[in-house]
């Protein structure tokens, strides 16, 4: 079953649009070549109302994305932050998943891409955790993929694009059909870089570890924003080159990201991590995690935005 709404809105080039009417061309370049850019975000449901977690950084990130693969947006930030809340409105969505994209359209087809417009649009639908609704308590069981992760100076990984998720894809279906939730990507180096849509986290002896920028990783903003909350509790994060089999032996594995959220890993390659479920500071993680966008700590970050 379809989790979208046919029934709902899309933001299109600066318009709302019915979902059925929102469509490109079988010639876009973007169907050809890969040229799409794209966010996720979650907006959830509170006490104090709708809220969006860290609306502008993600809005930041697309910008900074498309200026990585020289796609000149047609809208200001503040344009596509408008347009993102005035979309969820529009939806009558309390809480729900964002999708803006933006991708380069019908004009010519051939690998150069200046000639085709760059059109942008912002989805929005209903989205239950993206692991399993229990793979927040129990935990996930993984594999380390056989595929790597993108090589330097080959596909910018700090850029949120379509083309450079094909390799997330492989790492992806290798992971299911082989009986596994999710896969973990390592870099050209042999070192841990992240799963297939989201970034990892190794707790060993009361200190996290986490891949650094140069693993071939995304700057996650549930990573930073995990990071920033663990030191605030006064825990050591350090990141920095991990070898695969620091996973086998650590207390906990956690991945992080905007759909998965914070997802203990159980197993990895059919070995138990730690006791086999959620551990403490995972947990503990977790309880921060959801105050904050619950508003049960003070916004001192400026990270939620509420929709009224």
């Amino acid at each position: 079953m379809s989790p979208f709404n046919e029934n709902g809105l899309v933001w299109m080039n600066g318009k709302l649009i019915p979902w059925k009417d929102a469509t490109i061309h079988v010639a876009s370049h973007a169907l050809h070549y890969g040229s799409s850019i794209f966010e996720g975000m979650r907006a959830y449901d509170t006490s104090k109302g709708t809220v969006i977690l860290r609306l502008e950084d993600h809005v930041k990130r697309i910008f900074n994305s498309c200026k990585i693969y020289r796609m000149e947006i047609p809208f200001t930030q503040d344009d596509i932050f408008k347009a993102i809340v005035e979309t969820i409105k529009a939806n009558n969505l309390k809480s729900c998943y964002v999708r803006p994209l933006v991708y380069r359209g019908y004009g010519t087809l051939g690998v150069d891409p200046f000639p085709n417009p760059v059109e942008c649009a912002i989805l929005v639908w209903e989205w239950g955790k993206y692991l399993g609704e229990e793979a927040l308590a129990s935990g996930v069981d993984v594999k380390v993929s056989t595929w790597n992760r993108m090589a330097p100076n080959t596909f910018p990984a700090l850029a949120k694009s379509g083309a450079n998720y094909m390799n997330s894809q492989l790492i992806k279906m290798e992971a299911k059909l082989d009986g596994y939730i999710e896969g973990i990507g390592l870099n050209s180096a042999g070192h841990i870089s992240e799963g297939s849509g989201e970034n990892i986290f190794v707790v060993s002896r009361g200190k996290i570890h986490t891949p650094p920028i140069s693993a071939a990783i995304l700057l996650g903003i549930t990573r930073d924003t995990i990071i920033t909350l663990a030191r605030e509790k006064g825990i050591e994060v350090i990141e920095e080159d991990i070898p695969r089999e620091m996973l086998y032996i650590a207390d906990e594995v956690f991945f992080t990201g905007s759909a998965a959220e914070i997802t203990p890993l159980r197993s990895i390659d059919k070995i138990k991590i730690g006791e086999g479920k959620r551990g403490p500071i995972t947990g503990m993680l977790q309880k921060d995690f959801f105050a904050y966008i619950n508003g049960e700590k003070e916004d001192i970050y400026n990270w939620l935005t509420y929709i009224r």
